[in-house]
């Protein structure tokens, strides 16, 4: 009988700092989840201890069971699939040839073709997978170089939903994206594939505005209270010898906004941004700028912990006129929260 495979010890850091950044009242759910692990295991570990002592008591149940490197890959996903919103999220567009047919998608086909493009290119770089709810694939790439092994702790993170042409990517790797790209095209059967000027911290967020999963009709208004006050949280129960100035402003301010955004929870991004280039323009003749061959260039940016709410609310508040831009307004139906702004 041959005797058991000694764990790595880079692996047995690996697993340790992943363990480490979850916090106590997940630990049960998230180690579950891993099933690396027996029942019987779990239930000899004491999870009221310090957690530096738990910690080391589940490294050596791992190392009892010599985990490899996707073992604790599998289980630095089932954490990131818990906190996505650490990491911030780019949207890619796949797509085929107008006279394409439409493949049936096999799961087992398509790992097996991402990996073997990225394991052509790069000898090291270690690859896992884990299938998730509404038949999503979530990816972890761990780059490495011809001398370096794969590092762990900067990976790339790739969800795909199949039958769709979008994959959600977090990576701050950008020399590696066209290696990327290469794959998840052929492994999809797609002929092309784009970066979406669309980013955000809520994966959920972005998946409802490419997937068009909110309501885009604005027709149906089943609240009753008008926008402003739940905007602004007024008591709708106010003294009625309070008389509104200029009743018909706020009811015009009111449609508008229900117009512009409808009447549901705007999806949650956190940031906007509106680049600006323009020529110099002007009927008279001379000066500095005249003679300037290099566009002016403005950037604008926009933040908020919930953008579109926060626009949302500018003019029930008083505090912009309505409409407001449609460059703030059409961010969900474009999918975009980047624009460039050229002259024609």
């Amino acid at each position: 009988m041959k005797p058991a495979k000694e764990m790595d010890e880079t692996v047995a850091e690996f697993i340790r700092r992943t363990i480490l950044k979850i916090p106590m009242n997940e630990m049960m759910t998230i180690l579950k989840a891993w099933d690396f692990l027996s029942e019987n295991q779990l239930q000899t570990i004491n999870f009221r201890q310090r957690k530096e002592c738990l910690v080391q008591d589940l490294v050596g149940l791992c190392e009892e069971k010599s985990a490899s490197v996707n073992d604790a890959a599998l289980l630095d996903i089932i954490y990131t699939q818990v906190h996505w919103h650490q990491k911030v999220w780019d949207v890619f567009q796949m797509s085929k040839e107008p006279d394409e047919d439409v493949d049936l998608f096999d799961m087992e086909q398509f790992k097996r073709s991402f990996k073997k493009i990225l394991q052509r290119a790069l000898k090291n770089v270690t690859i896992s997978f884990r299938d998730a709810e509404e038949n999503a694939i979530w990816i972890r790439i761990a780059w490495g170089t011809r001398c370096t092994k794969p590092n762990q702790y900067k990976p790339t993170y790739v969800v795909h939903y199949p039958q769709t042409p979008y994959a959600f990517t977090s990576s701050r790797l950008k020399s590696i994206m066209p290696l990327l790209g290469q794959a998840l095209t052929v492994a999809s059967k797609h002929h092309q594939i784009v970066k979406m000027d669309l980013r955000s911290r809520h994966l959920d967020s972005l998946k409802a505005i490419v997937f068009k999963q909110y309501d885009q009709t604005f027709e149906n208004h089943n609240s009753t209270t008008p926008l402003q006050e739940r905007c602004l949280g007024l008591d709708v129960n106010m003294d009625s010898r309070i008389i509104h100035e200029n009743e018909v402003e706020k009811e015009r301010v009111q449609r508008i906004t229900q117009e512009s955004f409808g009447d549901y929870p705007q999806p949650q991004l956190e940031f906007a941004q509106n680049k600006l280039e323009t020529k110099f323009k002007s009927d008279l003749n001379g000066g500095i700028l005249a003679e300037r061959k290099e566009p002016l260039r403005c950037l604008i940016k926009f933040s908020s912990p919930h953008l579109l709410e926060a626009l949302k609310s500018l003019a029930p508040a008083g505090i912009a006129d309505a409409p407001l831009s449609p460059l703030l307004t059409c961010i969900p139906n474009k999918g975009m929260n980047y624009f460039k702004i050229r002259d024609k």
